[in-house]
């Protein structure tokens, strides 16, 4: 079931308003009569179990990502 509120009533009434949509309702926010935003609960985020390793091979690190830095870039000369 949706409910349409303007905007003054949202903003008056916003904590009503989300205890009415945690409760099941949806509420459409109009302006001067037009339905310009939705309401609604969000569905809490899937929490699947993760899986150690199911992104193996998936990414690559190059063999001198650890190496040192070139002096001129540490000494901040422009390229």
């Amino acid at each position: 079931m949706s409910v349409q509120v303007n905007v003054h009533d949202a903003k008056t009434h916003f904590s009503a308003l989300l205890d009415r949509v945690l409760a099941g309702e949806e509420i459409i926010i109009a302006k001067a009569g037009t339905p310009v935003a939705r309401l609604t609960q969000l569905q809490p985020a899937a929490s699947g179990a993760r899986t150690p390793g199911s992104r193996a091979g998936g990414m690559r690190m190059a063999d001198d990502f650890d190496a040192p830095l070139p002096d001129d870039f540490l000494s901040g000369a422009a390229p």
